[in-house]
């Protein structure tokens, strides 16, 4: 397809022009789809633009009978704006019938009933407004990842280089701590031994605290968890839903957008209480709440991916979740094929967290809260002068 255009209308336009074209489908639900745009040919008012080709499953899903031409008009902001105040008038207008008949007034016309503009707050807004971001971590201890004694368990201590769950705690946990005004973030692990009885535990504070879970910063976090996984026996099985509920029940308290919570969990990707943990889910989603989930080691993810519910809104019971709070990255996509550990947190890291702002602001808009003003900045106080 290879187009032209002459004697462009010239009553806008001072000298030349950057004509380009912009094709659209319409849909069946009456909107439309920009399906090609050409390139630009600048400075002319008889552009000739390149030949390309459109499939037709793009350009009308292969409907060959297109719609009948009604009218077009055009408008601005500034006169949209006034529907503001009075309902605003276009005139539709058929440039093939204008040519044609003498007599030609218009193809109809539209009437613009309301206008208004609503402002759209972003993420930043709300960090600068005071809202903090609550981050919980939480480790799979389960059997299925292998002796942590062995340098084949996922959770191998190595002396030259992090494992693969250190390395994702330390790369999301990183940057989101900036967020995080005390910097004391609650860790747990789940579907392991306790000493000295053996008591099986789905969610034990990694500082073996059960008064105060938190650890200092994600150092204090490292540092907790690299403990336990040389007091505490890996077993299982990999139960999900303690852990979310422990921290859904924390942010059900907080409901006036001061707080949002973000829980990371790290497993091998082996579940035992799916449906559990749909109901979990489900139920937090109402919440200030986020979850992270990174499936380290070679395991087949589908199940963190339905939890996922980017596909399929994640239900249970017919009940869907009100909105999309759960994140899954599989490690291994990450990992640097140099050896560079740096690169494979970082790459980490940005899509880990890339979800977290439209789900805090999804959050936000549900409940209408709005980004409280940002505190005055403290003017710099100069001393008074001593008193003789």
């Amino acid at each position: 397809m290879q187009l032209c255009a002459n004697k462009l209308d010239k009553k806008d336009f001072f000298g030349k022009s950057d004509p380009f074209l912009v094709f659209y489908r319409s849909n069946e639900d009456g909107t439309f789809t920009i399906c090609h745009k050409t390139e630009v040919v600048k400075n002319t008012l008889n552009p000739v633009w390149q030949p390309f080709s459109i499939p037709v499953r793009a350009l009308c899903n292969g409907d060959y009978d297109s719609h009948d031409f009604i009218g077009e008009f055009t408008t601005s902001y500034r006169e949209l704006s006034k529907a503001q105040n009075q309902f605003t008038v276009y005139e539709v207008l058929n440039p093939r019938k204008k040519c044609k008949k003498k007599k030609y007034v218009n193809s109809g016309t539209v009437t613009l009933l309301s206008f208004s503009v609503d402002s759209e707050f972003t993420f930043v807004d709300y960090i600068k407004g005071g809202t903090q971001l609550n981050f919980t971590v939480a480790i799979d201890f389960t059997a299925s990842n292998g002796n942590p004694l062995q340098p084949t368990s996922l959770h191998y201590m190595s002396p030259y280089q992090l494992s693969a769950y250190a390395m994702a705690l330390k790369a999301v946990g990183e940057i989101i701590q900036d967020y995080d005004s005390d910097k004391l973030f609650p860790a747990y692990g789940f579907g392991a031994k306790l000493p000295p009885e053996g008591r099986i535990s789905h969610q034990f504070p990694l500082n073996n605290n059960d008064e105060d879970p938190n650890c200092a910063g994600i150092e204090g976090v490292l540092e907790s968890y690299f403990q336990s996984l040389r007091t505490v026996q890996l077993y299982g099985p990999t139960y999900f839903a303690p852990v979310i509920n422990q921290v859904a029940r924390a942010a059900a308290k907080v409901s006036d957008g001061s707080q949002y919570y973000v829980l990371l969990i790290i497993t091998d990707g082996v579940i035992s209480d799916m449906t559990q943990t749909k109901e979990a889910i489900v139920s937090a989603s109402s919440l200030p709440m986020s979850i992270i989930i990174v499936g380290v080691g070679p395991a087949m993810f589908e199940a963190m991916e339905e939890l996922d519910g980017d596909d399929v809104r994640v239900s249970f019971r017919g009940r869907y979740a009100e909105r999309d709070i759960v994140q899954f990255v599989p490690f291994r996509d990450y990992v640097d094929r140099s050896g560079n550990q740096v690169l494979s947190m970082a790459r980490l890291a940005k899509d880990v967290l890339a979800e977290i702002p439209e789900q805090l602001l999804s959050y936000m808009r549900t409940r209408d809260i709005q980004p409280r003003p940002p505190p005055p900045a403290n003017p710099s106080s100069t001393p008074a002068p001593e008193q003789p």
